[in-house]
């Protein structure tokens, strides 16, 4: 994507906020922002027809929660990274955002030089935060949900997924059978209530238990 625009979409409930960041995207010549919107309806409506590369959302809007929309916009353009741009800083909802599909989260006082890495990191793959948010969701609380206990089994089964690893190569690689590391696998998805590999594998990342 070296030779082409970056077109990105601005999703925020502040006319202010949109502007600012207008201004600053677009002094960047590989940026385009491609569109601004105030609500999630209109957000929704563009990427049914329009191309976002990246979607700026924010977590507050009039119309929908930026967690759930967020989740929505993955469903209708997979391919668009959505990195979440809030005041809000409650670890629950930065690691609600991340299993919801979100490329990253960043608070608002985030500086341009961090947000251009941060968008170019999410169109590279990477899960992207500011440094106020890693360290936020590297100390948990109580009022969060407490890290799943993993046996050194899962944690290992885990790292071997992260790797691309299929059941059969896994099974095969540590004296199993298909069915037990299947079975390991579920209890995962349970224990961290993810939906799916890529949900699990990320929260298991960020919460330090393997490495990326």
């Amino acid at each position: 994507m070296e030779n082409e625009k970056i077109h990105i979409v601005i999703v925020d409930d502040h006319p202010i906020v949109i502007e600012g960041l207008k201004l600053m995207l677009n002094s960047q010549p590989v940026f385009n922002v491609a569109g601004s919107f105030s609500s999630g309806a209109e957000t929704i409506s563009f990427i049914q027809s329009e191309k976002a590369d990246v979607i700026l959302l924010d977590i507050t809007l009039p119309d929908a929660n930026g967690t759930e929309l967020c989740r929505e916009i993955k469903k209708i353009s997979p391919g668009t990274s959505v990195i979440m741009f809030s005041n809000r800083s409650e670890r629950s909802i930065i690691m609600q955002c991340i299993q919801n599909g979100a490329s990253g989260y960043l608070l608002k006082n985030t500086s341009l030089d961090d947000l251009v890495l941060s968008i170019r990191g999410a169109l590279s793959g990477d899960i992207v935060f500011c440094n106020e948010t890693k360290q936020i969701i590297s100390r948990p609380n109580q009022k969060d949900i407490p890290i799943p206990r993993v046996t050194k089994r899962e944690r290992q089964i885990l790292q071997m997924v992260a790797q691309g690893k299929t059941s059969n190569m896994i099974a095969e690689e540590l004296f199993l059978s298909p069915l037990t590391v299947d079975t390991h696998r579920k209890n995962l998805l349970q224990k961290f209530q993810a939906r799916n590999s890529t949900e699990l594998i990320n929260l298991a990342v960020q919460l330090q238990l393997i490495e990326g």
